[in-house]
C-alpha cells in the first residue's frame, strides 16, 4: 500500500479474477475503529467470492496516527477517503461516527468500536461534547443509516437521543465480547505468551485506561510505577494497555517517556493495534476507569477497582451502572492491601446484573450480524453456517527485565530455625526501603545489566550465567568483588546450587530447590546473615510470598 490508492479503473470486471456481486466499503479513520472492523469483517465475508471488501482511508481525525501502519500490516485494498465516491458501492461499514458520509450515496452501517452509546467525547466541529457512536446529522442522513447494537436498551437509548433515529438499530450482540468468552479456557496459554509461567504466581494485573483529561491516565499517569514499587515483583506483575487515542493523539514516543521508569521496571505494555483482550483474559485484576475495557472486565468475571470514572459516562447507561457498584483504588493510599483485598473479596458474579444491561445473548453475535449486513447487501447469505467466535492470538506485548531490584529481608527465629522472608521490587519503580533491627534492605544487581548505575551502587551483584567450573565461578566472584568496591556480596550459579562470595574471603555453597533457587533470591539469605551478623551456615528458612523452601548453607574454602 503506497497510500495514493489504486487506479479507478481497477474495480473494472475486466480485471477481476472472484466474481464479485456486491461491493463493500470499510472507512478506516482512527486505530480503535479500523482495529474494530479488521476483527470482524473476516468472519462476516469468510468464504464468499461475491462480496468485494475495499478500506476508505480518512485522515481526518486527530487519531489517525498508525492507521496507515495498521492497514499495511493487514495487506488490504486501500484507497484514500477523497476517492471513495469513484469507487461505487453497495453498503459502507464504519467504527467511526466522523468520517463524511455525505458525500457517498450507499447505505453506512456503523459498527460500535466499544460498548453502545455510553461515552461523552468532544465533538470536532464545536466546543459541546457528543455522544460516542453517534453520527451527527450533517454527516449522515438518518435514512440511510443503520446502528449496530447489542443490547435493546441501546436501541431506546438511541431513539431518545435522536428521534429520527428511532428503527434505525440492527441488534446483533457484541462480537468482541463473544471472542473473550471463546478464549476464556486459553488463560494459560495467554499469559505464557505475556512471559508469565502457567499457575497462580504471579499474579497479574492490568492497568487500563481509556483517552482524555478524565481517564486513568489521564488523572494518574504515574499509577503503573507505583504499582510496580508497591507489588512484589515475585508475587504480582504488571501489565498496561492504553487506549490508541493515547498512544496517536500524542505519539508512541511521548507515552513511553512519560512511562520509561515503569518499562525500566519491567511493565509490560500492551500494543496499541492488538493484544488488550488477550491481557484481559490472563489478568487476576483489572485496574481500570470508565472505558469499554471495565465493562468487558466485568462481564467476564474479573476482579476490577477503578482508578479514576470520568463525568463523561453517559448516565443510564451499563457503564454508568458499573462506576456505582464496582469499588474504587485509591491511589494516595498503600496500594498492595487494596488489590489483595479485591481479589480475595470478588466473587464471579457480582456484576451479572450489569453485564445482562450490556449484552444481549452473548454467543450469536457473527451470525446476527452476517445477515444483517447480507440483508443491507440485497444478496442471499452463503449456505453455509457462521463459525464461532474465535478466540483472539496470542499477545505479543513489549517489555524489559529488571535486572536490578531493592530487596526487603525480614529474619525472624523460629524455634531452632532462622527464616528469612524476602521481597523483591524493581529498582527502576523506586520503591521504599524501610529497614528496623531484623528488617534489612539492599540493592541487587546482575553484573551485566544494561544499566551499569545499578552494579555500580549494588550491594549484592550476581552472575546469572553459569560457569564452566567451580575454578571460574570463583574468578568471576573475584572480579565481580575487585571491580564493584560497594558490593558485599557476590553471587555465582553453580550445578550444584549457588555459590556466595564475601569481601573478607569467605565463600558459602547455598542449596535449595525450586524456583526459590536462583542466585538472586538465596544471595538474600546470606546477606540477612551479613547484617545481623550470624553465621552464614546452617539451615534457612527462606519464604517468598505463598512459597517457602529450605536453604542449606555450608562454608567453602575459596579455590
Amino acid at each position: 500500500m503506497n497510500g495514493s490508492g489504486p487506479p479507478v479503473d481497477v474495480a473494472a470486471a475486466r480485471w477481476k479474477t472472484f466474481p464479485a456481486e456486491r461491493t463493500v466499503l470499510a472507512v478506516a479513520r482512527t486505530v480503535t475503529s479500523t482495529a474494530r472492523l479488521l476483527e470482524v469483517l473476516p468472519d462476516v465475508f469468510r468464504g464468499d467470492p461475491r462480496v468485494e471488501v475495499t478500506f476508505g482511508h480518512d485522515r481526518s481525525s486527530a487519531f489517525h496516527g498508525g492507521v496507515q501502519d495498521l492497514l499495511r500490516a493487514s495487506d488490504v485494498r486501500v484507497i484514500p477517503w477523497e476517492n471513495a465516491t469513484d469507487v461505487p458501492s453497495d453498503l459502507v461499514i464504519t467504527a467511526s461516527e466522523n468520517a463524511r458520509f455525505d458525500h457517498l450515496k450507499a447505505p453506512v452501517l456503523v459498527l460500535p468500536h466499544g460498548i453502545g452509546f455510553q461515552k461523552l467525547v468532544p465533538d470536532a466541529r464545536g466546543p459541546e461534547r457528543r455522544h460516542s457512536g453517534v453520527v451527527p446529522r450533517s454527516l449522515l442522513r438518518p435514512e440511510r443509516s443503520w446502528y449496530a447494537v447489542s443490547h435493546p436498551a441501546q436501541a431506546e437509548q438511541l431513539g431518545a437521543l435522536r428521534p429520527d433515529l428511532a428503527g434505525r438499530t440492527l441488534l446483533v450482540g457484541d462480537p468482541c465480547h463473544d471472542r473473550l468468552l471463546t478464549g476464556a479456557p486459553l488463560r494459560d496459554r495467554y499469559r505464557r505468551g505475556m512471559g508469565l509461567p502457567r499457575g497462580r504466581v504471579p499474579r497479574l494485573v492490568l492497568v487500563a485506561s481509556t483517552w482524555g483529561p478524565e481517564s486513568l491516565m489521564g488523572r494518574v499517569p504515574q499509577l503503573p510505577r507505583r504499582l510496580l514499587a508497591e507489588l512484589p515483583l515475585d508475587e504480582y506483575r504488571v501489565a498496561a494497555t492504553v487506549h490508541p487515542n493515547v498512544w496517536f493523539g500524542h505519539s508512541p514516543w511521548q507515552l513511553r517517556v512519560i512511562q520509561r521508569d515503569a518499562l525500566e521496571a519491567g511493565l509490560i505494555l500492551i500494543p496499541p493495534f492488538a493484544g488488550w483482550q488477550a491481557a484481559l483474559t490472563a489478568a487476576d485484576v483489572v485496574v481500570s476507569d470508565h472505558g469499554s475495557l471495565s465493562l468487558y472486565a466485568a462481564a467476564v468475571g474479573k476482579p476490577l477497582l477503578l482508578a479514576a470514572f470520568g463525568r463523561e459516562s453517559v448516565p443510564g447507561t451499563a457503564m454508568a451502572a458499573l462506576g456505582r457498584v464496582a469499588p474504587s483504588l485509591a491511589p494516595d493510599k498503600g496500594l498492595l492491601d487494596q488489590i489483595e483485598a479485591a481479589i480475595e473479596r470478588h466473587r464471579p458474579e457480582r456484576y451479572q446484573d450489569v453485564a445482562r444491561r450490556a449484552f444481549h445473548e452473548p454467543g450469536r453475535t457473527l451470525s446476527r450480524l452476517r445477515s444483517a449486513v447480507y440483508q443491507l447487501l440485497e444478496l442471499a447469505e452463503p449456505p453455509w453456517p457462521t463459525a464461532s467466535a474465535p478466540p483472539f492470538p496470542l499477545p505479543v506485548p513489549e517489555r524489559t527485565e529488571s535486572t536490578a531490584e531493592v530487596v526487603l529481608t525480614h529474619l525472624a527465629r523460629e524455634n531452632e530455625t532462622w527464616s528469612v522472608d524476602v521481597r523483591r521490587f524493581p529498582a527502576a519503580a523506586r520503591p521504599e526501603r524501610p529497614e528496623s533491627a531484623r528488617r534489612f534492605s539492599h540493592l541487587a544487581s546482575e553484573v551485566s545489566g544494561l544499566e551499569r548505575s545499578w552494579a555500580e551502587s549494588a550491594s549484592v551483584l550476581t552472575d546469572d550465567t553459569a560457569p564452566r567450573s567451580p575454578e571460574e565461578a570463583e574468578r568471576r566472584i573475584e572480579g565481580m568483588l575487585r571491580h564493584h568496591p560497594g558490593c558485599r556480596i557476590a553471587a555465582v550459579p553453580l550445578a550444584d546450587g549457588v555459590l556466595l562470595g564475601w569481601r573478607d574471603g569467605r565463600r558459602v555453597m547455598v542449596n535449595a530447590t525450586g524456583v526459590l533457587a536462583g542466585p538472586r533470591l538465596i544471595s538474600a539469605v546470606g546477606y540477612a546473615c551479613l547484617r545481623a551478623g550470624i553465621p552464614p551456615t546452617g539451615t534457612f528458612l527462606l519464604r517468598v510470598g505463598e512459597r517457602s523452601a529450605e536453604v542449606t548453607l555450608r562454608p567453602r574454602s575459596a579455590l
